[in-house]
């Protein structure tokens, strides 16, 4: 019957019996394999936060540059590398060490054993720090990217500027920035 434009049709009862719903065999699959690839996602999870979480304790001093979100000192760059490969080289995630408030990456594992051996030589004078500018009486983060090797340790530099004068006259710097140093290192969060 057609009234005002609308179709209604006649309710009629239905002769099936309502049952509960039953899953088929393959639904019953599908439930299970999404539940698994949930708890599998969950257990990732867990997994990222404790990284993560390690990283964040890790970079709990000030007294050696390194990033506050991941704890990587110096970039993440092989501080070893410096001395072997006379360059910059940028380390692993399958080699690293937490060493004085913070991690500490290795482009292999013989680097990694040389520098757990001996910590301060191979990790960068005035904990990463500009020497010229220590100097002066500040603190400014060097970078892995302007460095120098003098009298066997490694320093970083902030500006390129401070790396040419450094490089001109180190006595004169290292001098002023060690007497410095003992006092700047102080105000630095440990």
């Amino acid at each position: 019957m057609l009234t005002g434009g609308r179709y209604d049709a006649a309710i009629v009862p239905s002769t099936r019996t309502l049952s509960a719903p039953t899953m088929t065999a393959r639904r019953q699959e599908r439930n299970g394999l999404r539940r698994g690839i949930a708890v599998i996602a969950l257990l990732g999870c867990g997994f990222a936060c404790t990284e993560v979480d390690f990283a964040a304790r890790a970079a709990t001093s000030e007294r050696v540059v390194a990033d506050r979100y991941t704890g990587l000192a110096i970039g993440g760059f092989d501080p070893v590398a410096f001395f072997t490969d006379a360059r910059p080289v940028q380390g692993y995630s399958d080699y690293e060490v937490s060493q004085g408030g913070a991690v500490w990456r290795f482009s292999n594992p013989d680097n990694r054993a040389f520098f757990i051996a001996d910590p301060d030589v191979y990790s960068p004078g005035f904990g990463g720090y500009d020497p010229v500018d220590i100097a002066r009486g500040v603190t400014f983060a060097g970078t892995a990217r302007l460095w120098l090797i003098v009298g066997q340790r490694l320093y970083l530099f902030g500006h390129e500027d401070s790396r040419a004068a450094f490089a001109a006259n180190p006595a004169r710097y290292l001098l002023e920035a060690t007497r410095r140093w003992a006092v700047l290192k102080e105000t630095l969060a440990r």
